[in-house]
């Protein structure tokens, strides 16, 4: 009774220091275009991120990446890897959105907690954070797209898929996201509940469907087998390194609730509380989901002959094309679904941006329409953006690849400053951290360590090329892309930057 009791002071609490911030904020910022509403509660935002993911759906679209170098070895401890990994870098974010829970997120904590040159380190990590999450919204319709090619083509075998042909899906799937956040915002809410009640149910029902009708594949294939031979790399441990973009990069987005914390209820604790859930739970389907494949593969060559290999993994085990345009269509819904909250949560993030004058003409994009409650200049921004990056599949036949590498290496990049910055303060300057109801205490430099050495080993690979020897036409494009985003960014603080940009301050910073 008496924890109870604390607890709900402590709730009382929180609800009074979020009003009072968020008249604070609303005067604060009445000049740049106003302020955003809360209406998210706490079963929204656990919707919101969990589905966001969409963990297993984006391995079962993407598995073909790790067919050609780790192969079955790289998936499954690949994934249990990744799970530890990622869960770590989350705790850290975690921590530190419950200290200062802001749309900003990122750039926020770097610009608050690095020990010198704030404002450079706050506009740097805001450029990268914003690329990557463009990078990350544009790769939903690329999921979906491949899906579509791979069924017409499934149905359909004299079907000649041109590129253009994945540019114009990736357009007509991005018109709907941004309508429903344009005039549907409030029925979010329901279609992530919707989105998530689907993301668990074909999870289960793909599983037993596999379990019951598939063939078995052996202990050996599933356990024991690292395929180092196919794509160019024969050196095992960069097999199987690389074949990890299958398992990292659907873990990856767990902050998109995160540039929604001015829209959630009790953002102090019900945004960290949804990241860390939505992870775990996310890797732990991932996991399973990946585990069943293995073991239902069926033909291996077969299957990797596919354009879109989980097709033929369904088909096999069920020797139905009904049910696998089902279970594959059903796929594509669920990460559908998920990129209206992709779309919302990188929109709300330009827009704090623009707010801190992170972007050239920030003023048109900070503002809030009055009526709509929403950031309409950001949002119509995304759209072109996307629109204007679909045109990559017309002259590159790896864009895929890109769609698929650029936004995990872009995220993990953009997660790994604000946990090393927060690392050195813990080490330097520990009693000026004020800290949220959520933190690590005495374990808290650990995490942070591991989550560092994980993001690093990742980041490592991801630049790399898939196959050998490298032409123009299936070159990793992800590292050379970052780094002109990086030299853009220096351009622009050189330019104007360094005195346009202005330092958030975090509301608990000390004085």
């Amino acid at each position: 009774m008496a924890n109870e009791q604390v607890a709900q002071l402590d709730n009382d609490e929180i609800s009074k220091q979020e009003a009072i911030e968020d008249t604070r904020k609303r005067v604060q910022h009445q000049e740049a275009g106003g302020t955003l509403e809360r209406y998210i509660n706490m079963v929204s935002a656990v919707n919101f991120s969990f589905l966001l993911q969409c963990s297993w759906e984006a391995a079962a679209v993407t598995f073909q990446f790790s067919l050609s170098n780790g192969g079955p070895a790289s998936i499954l401890y690949g994934s249990i890897f990744a799970g530890i990994g990622t869960t770590l870098v989350a705790i850290s974010l975690a921590e530190m959105a419950s200290m200062d829970p802001t749309v900003g997120a990122q750039y926020r904590w770097s610009a608050t907690l690095a020990p010198k040159f704030n404002r450079f380190f706050g506009l740097m990590q805001g450029w990268i954070t914003i690329f990557a999450w463009i990078c990350s919204c544009t790769s939903n319709p690329a999921l979906i797209s491949n899906v579509v090619i791979g069924l017409a083509t499934f149905n359909n075998p004299d079907y000649v898929a041109e590129r253009w042909h994945v540019t114009l899906i990736m357009w007509a799937i991005t018109i709907f996201p941004f309508l429903g956040n344009f005039w549907l915002r409030k029925l979010l809410n329901p279609l992530e509940a919707v989105g998530a009640i689907f993301h668990v149910l074909f999870f289960i029902v793909s599983i037993i469907t596999l379990v019951v009708l598939a063939q078995r594949s052996s202990k050996e294939f599933v356990f024991n087998t690292l395929t180092h031979d196919n794509s160019g790399w024969t050196n095992p441990a960069v097999a199987w390194g690389l074949g990890l973009l299958t398992v990292t990069y659907p873990l990856t987005g767990f902050d998109g609730v995160l540039h929604m914390s001015d829209e959630v209820k009790k953002a102090r604790v019900r945004v960290p509380r949804s990241m860390i859930m939505s992870v775990v739970l996310n890797a732990i389907m991932q996991f399973a989901y990946l585990l069943t494949v293995l073991f239902t593969l069926g033909d291996i060559d077969v299957v990797s002959a596919s354009p879109l290999p989980i097709i033929q993994v369904y088909y096999q085990a069920t020797g139905s094309k009904s049910a696998t345009n089902l279970f594959v269509v059903m796929i594509a819904i669920i990460i559908f679904v998920s990129f209206f909250n992709v779309f919302a949560s990188v929109s709300r993030l330009l827009w704090a941006f623009s707010r801190d004058n992170g972007l050239p003409l920030s003023h048109v994009f900070a503002k809030v329409h009055p009526t709509l409650r929403m950031p309409l200049n950001s949002l119509l921004l995304i759209g072109t953006c996307l629109i204007l990056l679909a045109l990559i599949n017309i002259g590159s036949s790896t864009a895929f690849n890109a769609f698929i590498s650029l936004p995990a290496l872009g995220l993990y990049i953009s997660y790994f400053f604000p946990i090393l910055f927060l690392f050195i303060r813990r080490m330097t300057h520990s009693q000026s951290i004020c800290y949220g109801p959520f933190k690590l205490g005495f374990f808290g430099p650990f995490v942070n360590l591991g989550a560092m050495m994980y993001i690093i080993f990742i980041v490592i690979w991801m630049p790399l090329p898939s196959f050998l020897p490298v032409t123009t036409q299936n070159m990793n494009y992800s590292g050379p892309i970052i780094g002109a985003v990086i030299l853009g960014a220096l351009a622009d603080w050189v330019i104007s930057g360094r005195k346009r940009f202005q330092i958030p301050v975090a509301r608990h910073r000390p004085e």
